[in-house]
């Protein structure tokens, strides 16, 4: 339990035992909200935002809330709810028996907690035999209702909010695996529910045609087929691979069979296809031996499925359970934990972000996870590479991973996969350690390890300097350099830059400065582009122009060193005043020894750190090109000169150490800067002025040796005139 205040905490993180019926509230309306719109997002937009184990939490975290205060519950909260409101582009078709959803199980005591409390509602006696539950895969796909009369079939439809669904009549007429007219003596009415869904293979070929075509791919098999079933030109859907299982039904003029079971199976007589691996269980110990063996054999069926459903087999039972809520007390949905399966690592390949950032990722032998072919993995970093930390000993789930290897894969919900575990058994005498590379694989420049200076360890990403010249680097840098804290060109947005970045219009930042000049010689003008005009182009240019000169500070952020942000440029500026000087001097320091990198590691605020991503920076051969070129169209602004202010300690490097009293350390460097000096945090020789405090020990010393002028608190306070 955390010690801090839970009401001085948002709702969404203070732990249900700690909620007070304000706060409890408060959270019920915002998980409201929030699983409304991931029902929207997943129900009529066929495009979930979260993983189904992270949409569970909320709900079970919603659940716990209303058991805790009941009086509290929405009457339209999500507990009343199911799935989401039909879309607008379809008619409405309301449900006659409501389509309800399921309540989970994610364990093995869940599902006994299931079974006991079925026993104990029926106040079921052992002497009356067994009770016998059916077991089923949980298909991951669309929900479908379809109402048959005299045999025929006269409408389809989605759950939709569960009471009003989506009419896909013409649509479900497409799909092979729905008869247009049942086989067989059948009652006049008849509502058979069940999944659409699309094979894993079927999947597969659909997005390989999607994409050579130039359409978007499917996510995974579930958005295909729900995306498939809801065109609104039924061509579409009928040239889509979908398929259906029944396993259920809503209105009947009369009921044949008298068990869950018996009426599974009539549905196959009628002519439906229905799942070969439904069993009929009749003690917990016989459903949990389903689930699993469905589990272990989950990564070879070529649908996608989410976990085992069980269902109360006798149906005079199932009515005397009824319902709670939005769900039957006689069914429960079993989910599946993360998905795992074994494949083969094929190669390492290293992918450069837009911070320089070097990331391993796994090449793997494709394999279907979950229904989701995976041929990629996180390897995060070298060292998770290697196993083994800076300190020489194990790292927590790293592996010793090599190209070849055997390895097992876990997908949780809809994150990266990351491989967990390496079959060394399976490993070839001659595979060799993973070298991973010390230059950037698309620009050549060297990528380097930052070290922290006060922990001595080096960063566990390796990142390339290449700064303004990696094309992996290059769209993100130019954004940078042309936001409105750098830069700030109007009507040069990211848009732009994707788009004169892709037709090499711009590719460096010099090449925004030449834009002009090469569009008046260029036979394909700037005004004669898509979204463009005489008016558009002739703003942008201008507003292009209106850059050639910058303050020095706002020149330094734009060139998007790492660790220089807007406070470190202005630091920088102030201490060094011109862009020469400040240049001349990174290029001194680039030993990291002498004069120059003490100087600059000693500017109060820039610490080891950062120095050395300066130095790196100016050290590459092809940023100092693009440097040169870029100043051969725009002039950095010397810092303003505050020495003519008259302020005693204009332009001096000034330390402050020991106690000070009269004001914070903070303080006191705000105040210096305030009346144009530059802090140090260290003694040197060029340093103008120790201000010394109580406790002052070796900075003092050091002054008093090397002669530098030392005041006390009050003196400084004298001194800028402050009293």
């Amino acid at each position: 339990m955390s010690n801090q205040n839970p009401e001085s905490r948002p709702s969404s993180e203070i732990s249900v035992a700690e909620l007070s019926p304000e706060t409890a509230k408060a959270e019920l309306e915002r998980l409201a909200a929030e699983i409304a719109d991931h029902d929207r997002r997943y129900h009529q937009e066929d495009a979930p935002s979260i993983s189904d184990a992270e949409y569970d939490a909320l709900r079970r975290r919603n659940l716990e809330i209303e058991t805790r205060y009941p009086d509290l519950v929405l009457s339209e909260g999500p507990s009343a709810q199911v799935g989401a409101a039909p879309a607008s582009g379809f008619g409405k078709i309301a449900h006659r028996v409501p389509m309800l959803s399921l309540d989970n199980a994610f364990n093995d005591d869940d599902v006994r907690d299931f079974v006991g409390r079925v026993r104990r509602f029926l106040k079921f006696d052992p002497l009356m035999g067994a009770l016998a539950v059916t077991a089923e895969p949980k298909i991951d796909g669309l929900s479908l209702s379809l109402r048959y009369e005299g045999g025929k079939l006269v409408y389809a439809a989605t759950r939709g909010d569960g009471a009003t669904g989506e009419n896909v009549t013409a649509n479900a007429k497409t799909i092979k695996d729905i008869p247009h007219t049942l086989q067989g003596t059948v009652p006049d009415v008849i509502e058979v529910r069940g999944e659409v869904y699309m094979a894993h293979q079927d999947f597969q070929a659909l997005n390989a045609r999607m994409e050579a075509n130039g359409g978007k791919v499917f996510a995974n098999p579930r958005n295909a087929a729900a995306g498939s079933l809801r065109q609104l030109k039924s061509e579409i859907t009928a040239s889509r691979p979908l398929k259906f299982f029944a396993y259920a039904w809503g209105e009947m003029s009369e009921l044949p069979k008298d068990t869950q079971n018996g009426m599974v199976a009539l549905l196959a007589d009628w002519g439906f296809q229905i799942n070969p691996l439904m069993k009929r269980c009749e003690t917990v110990e016989d459903l949990l031996a389903v689930y699993h063996g469905i589990e272990e054999s989950r990564a070879q069926l070529d649908y996608d499925i989410d976990g085992v459903v069980y269902k109360v087999d006798r149906l005079d039972l199932q009515e005397r359970l009824g319902f709670v809520s939005r769900s039957p007390r006689w069914a429960i949905a079993h989910k599946f934990p993360a998905e795992q399966a074994w494949t083969v690592l094929n190669d390492i390949e290293i992918q450069v972000g837009r911070t320089g950032a070097l990331t391993p990722v796994a090449k793997l032998e494709p394999i279907t996870v979950g229904g989701v072919v995976v041929s990629n993995a996180t390897l995060h970093n070298e060292d998770y590479i290697k196993g083994i930390g800076q300190d020489g000993e194990p790292i927590r789930g790293g592996k010793d991973l090599r190209p070849g290897d055997t390895v097992k894969i876990q997908r949780a919900g809809d994150v990266i996969p990351q491989i967990v575990d390496v079959d060394l058994d399976k490993r070839s005498a001659d595979a060799e350690a993973y070298a991973f590379p010390v230059r950037c694989p698309i620009c050549n420049s060297h990528a380097v390890r930052e070290e922290n200076e006060k922990t001595g360890r080096k960063d566990a990403i390796r990142r390339c300097t290449g700064g303004l010249i990696c094309p992996a680097q290059a769209t993100e840098k130019l954004k940078h350099f042309v936001s409105r804290n750098a830069f700030d060109i109007e009507g040069f947005g990211d848009k732009q830059v994707d788009a004169f970045y892709q037709d090499d219009l711009v590719k460096v930042p010099a090449e925004i400065f030449t834009l002009e000049a090469r569009d008046k010689q260029s036979l394909t003008k700037l005004r004669n582009r898509e979204g463009w005009g005489a008016v558009s182009a002739k703003n942008l240019f201008e507003a292009i122009n209106a850059r050639r000169e910058i303050d020095l500070n706002r020149f330094i952020f734009a060139l998007g060193i790492r660790h220089v942000g807007e406070g470190n440029a202005k630091l920088l500026a102030r201490a060094y005043g011109s862009w020469e000087t400040f240049a001349a001097a990174m290029e001194a320091a680039g030993e990291q020894t002498g004069e120059a990198w003490t100087d600059l590691n000693d500017i109060d605020g820039i610490g080891h750190i950062v120095a050395e991503a300066l130095v790196e920076f100016f050290a590459e051969s092809h940023n100092r090109e693009q440097l040169a070129a870029l100043l051969e169209e725009v002039t950095p602004k010397d810092a303003e000169n505050i020495e003519a202010s008259g302020s005693p300690v204009a332009g001096k490097t000034v330390v402050f150490t020991g106690s000070l009293e009269r004001m914070t350390r903070d303080e006191a460097k705000a105040m210096a800067e305030r009346f144009g000096a530059k802090v140090s945090g260290s003694v040197s020789k060029k340093t103008d002025l120790v201000v010394a405090g109580p406790g002052a020990g070796s900075k003092l010393k050091k002054a008093q040796d090397l002669n530098v002028d030392v005041i006390s608190e009050d003196g400084w306070f004298d001194l800028v005139g402050a009293n």
